[in-house]
C-alpha cells in the first residue's frame, strides 16, 4: 500500500493523451480488455510505430507496457470497463478527445477533479492509502494561492506535501502550511527519523546515493500535470507559481466546492461520474448494446487517429484537399471516406490540441524561439487574416520576428515574440523596438502603410510592462501593447469559435492599448463566479466560468 499520493506516468507529461487515446480507441474500443494479451501486444506496438512508446526490446510478450499507457487513461477518467460486458468504452472525456475537443479544456478539469480515493487508486498494483480523501491538484493551487506560501518547489511537494496531505479539512491545510515554512527553515532536519520506513516505495529498495528520488519523480510528474492546466508554471528558479493572468480564474476555481465522488470501489459507476466532460452535468448513455465492428468503423478509428496526430502538430481551421490527401496517404484509406468522416467529425477543424504546444512554446525561452514565431506568424494569417510574414529567421537585430500588413484597414504591424514567463523590456530591447522596428521600418518592409501597433507575446510579464510599453509609446508616437500568450490563446479561441469576431480594425484597437492587454480588453472579462454545487452540476459550472450567459439545461 502507497503511503504518499501518487499517479501513474508511463509518460510524466499530459501532451500525448489524446494521441495515446487515439491509438487506444482504434484498437480496444467495444473491445474486451482484461486478459487479452494479444489486443495488449497490438496496442503497444501501435504506441511504438506512433513514435509514442520507445521502441525496444520486450523483456516479455505480456503486454505490460500497453497496460501502463491503458492505466494512465483509466486514471485520468477517459475511458472504463463496462460492468456486465468487461467491454472498454469512452468517457464523456474520453468522446469529447476524440472529437476535437480543445484536450486542453477537458483535461484541465480531469486533473482538478482527480481525487482520493479513486477507482483507480484503490485498484490492484496501485492501492493508494485510504487515509488519503483530497483533491491533491486543488490542493497544490490553494497552497500556491496563499501568501503565506506563494510558490512550491519540487522538494516540498515531494517531501512535505504529497505525504502529508490527507485532507481537505482546514486543519490539514494549517499544518501543511507550517510545514512547507519550517521546511523552508529547516530542510530535512524538520522529516521525521522514521521517514522512508512510513513512506518507503512501492517496489525495490531505498538508493543510498539518491534516497528521496523516487518521491521527487513523483512530485515532478504532480507539477507537470499542473502544467498542463495552463494555470501555472515553473518560473526561473523552478519554482511552481500560479500564472498572474490565471489568478481571477484559480480564484474562481477554488472558491468552488468539488465534492467527493462517492462508491470509488464501483469502477463503472465511479468512472462514468468522474469522467462527465463540460458539456455535460451526466451520463445517461446506454452502453450495454454491443455494435458490430465493422470495416467503415474501423476505419473512422483509424482516420480519427491520424486526424488528431496532424491536430497536434498543427492548427486546423477547416477540411481542406490537403488535410484529406494526408490522412489518406498514412491511413491508406480512400479520399472519399476520408473526406466523409471528417466531414462528419470535424467539419469546422480544431485548434485545440496545437494550442497546448503553442502555450509551452511561449516558456521555453530560446529552445523553441524560432517555432514561436513561426506558429504565431501562422496564427496571425490563417485566423485573423493578416499578410504575415516571419522575420526573425533572418537573424538580424534591426527587424523584428513578424510583420503584419492588413489592406482591408490600410495599416502594417510589428510583432515580437519573448519565449519568458516574466518578460522584462530592457533597454537594448526598449531601443530595439523604437529606433530600429519602428523608425526603421523600411529598411525590412516595402509595404507604404502607416504602422497600426506594436505588441509583445510573452508566456508572462514582469510588474513593470504597462511603465515600459507606455515609454516605448511616447518615445515612438506608436500605439502598442503586450499580451500573454493565455489571452492570445483566448483571443484565437474567441475567433475560430465564433464567440467574438475580431475586425482588422478591431484588432489595431486591441492591440493598440499602450500596456498589457487583459481579459476584458479581448472578451468584456469574466464575471465572478462562486456557485456552490452539487456533482451533478458540475458540467454547469465548467461551462459557466467560461461564458456566465449559459444558463442550467441549455446545453
Amino acid at each position: 500500500m502507497l503511503n504518499y499520493w501518487w499517479v501513474t506516468r508511463p509518460k510524466r507529461r499530459l501532451d500525448s493523451i489524446p494521441e495515446v487515446l487515439a491509438a487506444f480507441a482504434d484498437i480496444s474500443l467495444n473491445q474486451e480488455w482484461q486478459g487479452q494479451r494479444g489486443t495488449q501486444l497490438k496496442y503497444e506496438e501501435a504506441l511504438e510505430k506512433a513514435g509514442l512508446k520507445r521502441v525496444g526490446i520486450r523483456r516479455d510478450q505480456s503486454g505490460s507496457g500497453a497496460r501502463t499507457y491503458q492505466a494512465w487513461l483509466e486514471s485520468l477518467g477517459l475511458i472504463f470497463h463496462q460492468d456486465k460486458t468487461k467491454q472498454i468504452k469512452l468517457t464523456l472525456a474520453g468522446e469529447a478527445i476524440m472529437d476535437g475537443d480543445s484536450p486542453v479544456d477537458i483535461l484541465k478539469w480531469q486533473v482538478l477533479k482527480y481525487q482520493f480515493p479513486s477507482s483507480f487508486s484503490l485498484s490492484r498494483g496501485v492501492q493508494v492509502n485510504r487515509r488519503f480523501k483530497i483533491h491533491p491538484f486543488i490542493f497544490l493551487l490553494r497552497l500556491l494561492s496563499d501568501s503565506r506560501v506563494e510558490y512550491l518547489t519540487q522538494e516540498e511537494i515531494a517531501k512535505i506535501v504529497i505525504e502529508e496531505a490527507d485532507s481537505e479539512t482546514d486543519k490539514c491545510y494549517e499544518y501543511i502550511v507550517k510545514r512547507i515554512i519550517d521546511f523552508r527553515s529547516y530542510g530535512n532536519d524538520c522529516l521525521a527519523p522514521d521517514f522512508f520506513e512510513s513512506y518507503k516505495p512501492s517496489k525495490g529498495r531505498i538508493n543510498s546515493d539518491h534516497p528521496f528520488r523516487y518521491l521527487n519523480d513523483i512530485a515532478n510528474t504532480f507539477i507537470n500535470w499542473i502544467e498542463y492546466t495552463q494555470l501555472a508554471k515553473r518560473n526561473e528558479k523552478k519554482q511552481l507559481v500560479i500564472l498572474d493572468d490565471k489568478r481571477n480564474e484559480v480564484r474562481n476555481i477554488l472558491s468552488m466546492k468539488i465534492p467527493f465522488i462517492e462508491r470509488p470501489e464501483e469502477h463503472e459507476f465511479f468512472q462514468r461520474k468522474y469522467g462527465l466532460d463540460p458539456k455535460h452535468c451526466k451520463d445517461t448513455r446506454n452502453l450495454e448494446k454491443t455494435k458490430t465492428i465493422t470495416e467503415k468503423i474501423i476505419a473512422e478509428m483509424k482516420i480519427k487517429q491520424a486526424y488528431i496526430r496532424i491536430a497536434m502538430k498543427k492548427p486546423i481551421l477547416g477540411v481542406t484537399p490537403e488535410l484529406i490527401g494526408e490522412i489518406s496517404d498514412s491511413t491508406g484509406i480512400v479520399d472519399s471516406l476520408v473526406e466523409d468522416i471528417i466531414q462528419k467529425n470535424y467539419p469546422h477543424g480544431s485548434i485545440g490540441a496545437f494550442m497546448a504546444s503553442y502555450f509551452e512554446m511561449a516558456f521555453k525561452g530560446t529552445e523553441e524561439a524560432v517555432d514561436f514565431e513561426k506558429a504565431t506568424t501562422d496564427l496571425f494569417k490563417d485566423v485573423f487574416g493578416y499578410k504575415a510574414i516571419h522575420l526573425g529567421q533572418t537573424g538580424s537585430k534591426s527587424a523584428p520576428d513578424i510583420l503584419l500588413i492588413s489592406d482591408s484597414e490600410g495599416y502594417q504591424s510589428i510583432i515580437d515574440n519573448k519565449a519568458y514567463s516574466r518578460y522584462s523590456i530592457t533597454g537594448d530591447h526598449h531601443n530595439r523596438m523604437v529606433h530600429n522596428y519602428l523608425a526603421k521600418i523600411s529598411t525590412y518592409s516595402s509595404c507604404k502603410y502607416p504602422i497600426g501597433y506594436f505588441s509583445y507575446i510573452a508566456g508572462g510579464f514582469a510588474k513593470t510592462i504597462d511603465k515600459q510599453i507606455q515609454d516605448e509609446v511616447e518615445e515612438s508616437g506608436i500605439h502598442g501593447s503586450g499580451i500573454t500568450v493565455s489571452n492570445f490563446i483566448k483571443m484565437v479561441e474567441n475567433q475560430t469559435t465564433g464567440k467574438k469576431i475580431y475586425s482588422h480594425a478591431e484588432l489595431r484597437r486591441v492591440f493598440g492599448v499602450d500596456r498589457q492587454i487583459r481579459l476584458s480588453d479581448i472578451s468584456g472579462g469574466i464575471s465572478p463566479y462562486t456557485h456552490a454545487y452539487t456533482h451533478d452540476e458540475l458540467a454547469y459550472n465548467h461551462r459557466h466560468v467560461a461564458d456566465p450567459t449559459i444558463k442550467y439545461g441549455d446545453y
